[in-house]
């Protein structure tokens, strides 16, 4: 299908008359989607955040090319998402501390949404319109995204004036209300400035998520995103980066609040939000976890050595669509062996598993919300002595983990206690001399929020009631390492999904075994894919 073809084709429908409704709802859909009535509830805890004479501003997430004329399947910004239900491109909400005076009506909050069109809806799928916008998500006031440039708001009259990072990579095919010109009438509203939308990350990511604890390895990581060349950064980082110390981090916190003060403050009320879950997120995190928990089940029941990366991956996809997932929170993490070091590797493409340890990352996104369960497993059914003491050790710090994962407990303290407990195993199976090595072969975090992201958005103080978090230790050993052969290319990480409770955390990834002997067990159980015949490709 060419562009051309389907702009032409639009035309065509358009001249035509054609008054069918592509935006009626259609039947036999699930039932368990978010309520319009929580999405409300969401604007309404935002608002108590925000100060008095302010308002907020979310854009919906750019469309993105897959391939010459065809997309990505669109996914929403889940901040767009949980303060309006609303899952479309080109689209802006606007939620205001304060009641708005319109002559003799008054209001709160205003969504702009894409306009309905019968002949592009026939090709892309239904459109949710201005009267979608009002009956189901429960808007008042909602227009076209083409009327937001006329819309009669003087943002610069407000104190305060709340946004996330504007999306720089926005492309458009010529229709009036794209987002590339709803972000151009905003900026020209509000005088906003442009900011490289790098430097925003860089900034957001040391004023939110960088403390005295963990400022060694936010360095590290800003460093690898330059590839160590700091002249790309701005010039506050590269202030930080200069000198990394608890005082120079105080410093730069303050002079960023200063430059992105309206984008500080966004991201301070919804990651306070979105951190905490309320009972309907639960319900459908829950769902997320457990679909991902037996698609992990199924696999340890069917791997062999001669099975592929990408059919273990197919697996999983598999006993995703089959109990309603929607999709991946992320691409799927298949590495057997020397791929399981690789802590992101996502090229699934080895032919065969082989006499080897086999670790899958792989989670569930189901209505918007995503799983992240990883569990590391032998292809032969049986783990090696040197597997299982790698495996064993990684178990054992996870167990530690859980035991801090209550209300109240310092956030870092997981990460302290992950590193203590994985050093002195290494230690004792020689591998490293002293506990400052550990980082070479446990690079990465132990706990990240979850929730709308696989890597939400919440707090890094004190672990909070209905927090849901992750509890992921790893060990990665690849050929090469200075210890002995016998562990090269072991890669051993267990994540689990952990709501956080006011005594105690509750595992809700339980039905994906977790002991070896309980792996092992899985290994020996009839598989529901055994049955399956393919016929050889020619």
């Amino acid at each position: 299908m060419t562009r051309s073809f389907f702009r032409a084709l639009v035309v065509v429908l358009a001249l035509s008359g054609s008054n069918r409704c592509f935006g009626q709802a259609a039947e036999n859909l699930p039932t368990d989607y978010l309520s319009k009535e929580f999405h409300a509830g969401r604007r309404q805890a935002l608002r108590d955040l925000m100060p008095a004479n302010s308002v907020t501003v979310i854009f919906s997430y750019p469309e993105q090319v897959f391939s010459n004329d065809v997309n990505y399947v669109y996914h929403p910004n889940p901040d767009l998402y949980y303060f309006s239900g609303y899952k479309e491109p080109n689209s802006v909400l606007l939620v205001f501390k304060d009641t708005q005076a319109d002559g003799d009506s008054s209001y709160n909050e205003v969504l702009f949404v894409r306009h309905r069109d019968a002949g592009r809806e026939q090709w892309t799928g239904r459109r949710l319109g201005v009267e979608g916008a009002k009956s189901q998500l429960g808007f008042k006031r909602a227009y076209n995204s083409e009327d937001f440039a006329k819309f009669s708001v003087d943002f610069k009259k407000f104190a305060n004036v709340y946004y996330d990072a504007l999306p720089e990579d926005v492309t458009g095919d010529g229709s009036t209300g794209e987002l590339k010109k709803l972000i151009a009438a905003f900026k020209t509203k509000a005088g906003i400035l442009d900011l490289d939308r790098q430097a925003v990350s860089d900034m957001n990511l040391i004023a939110n998520r960088t403390t005295p604890q963990n400022l060694a390895r936010m360095v590290t990581y800003i460093k690898a995103r330059y590839n160590n060349d700091l002249s790309k950064a701005s010039p506050l980082v590269q202030e930080l980066l200069a000198s990394p110390d608890s005082v120079t981090l105080v410093a730069v916190k303050a002079k960023i609040g200063n430059t992105l003060g309206g984008n500080i403050g966004f991201n301070t009320f919804t990651s306070k939000l979105r951190g905490v879950k309320t009972p309907e997120e639960i319900a459908v995190l829950k769902k997320a976890v457990e679909i991902s928990s037996l698609a992990h089940l199924e696999v340890m029941k069917s791997v062999k050595p001669t099975m592929s990366e990408r059919e273990v991956e197919g697996i999983m996809t598999y006993v995703h669509k089959r109990y309603g997932a929607e999709d991946e929170g992320y691409p799927p993490i298949v590495g057997a062996g020397a791929n399981g070091c690789i802590l992101h590797y996502e090229e699934n493409s080895a032919t065969k598993l082989n006499n080897q340890l086999l670790l899958m990352d792989v989670g569930a996104e189901y209505h918007g919300y995503s799983a992240d369960v990883t569990r590391t497993v032998p292809a032969t059914g049986k783990f090696t002595e040197e597997q299982k003491a790698i495996y064993q050790l990684v178990y054992d710090a996870q167990e530690e983990i859980f035991k801090l994962c209550k209300a109240g407990v310092p956030y870092a303290s997981l990460e302290q206690k992950s590193a203590e407990v994985l050093a002195a195993g290494l230690i004792k199976l020689g591998i490293i001399k002293n506990a400052s090595e550990v980082r070479k072969y446990y690079p990465h975090g132990c706990s990240h929020h979850l929730g709308l992201d696989v890597h939400d958005k919440g707090g890094r103080g004190n672990l909070e009631e209905n927090w849901v978090i992750t509890v992921e230790p790893g060990i990665y050993i690849p050929a090469g390492s200075p210890c002995d052969k016998k562990w090269w290319n072991i890669g051993v990480r267990i994540e689990d999904d952990v709501q956080i409770g006011k005594d105690k955390g509750t595992i809700l990834s339980i039905d994906a075994p977790r002991k070896w002997q309980d792996v092992e067990k899985a290994a020996t159980e009839k598989s529901i894919f055994e049955a399956a015949k393919f016929p050889e490709l020619k």
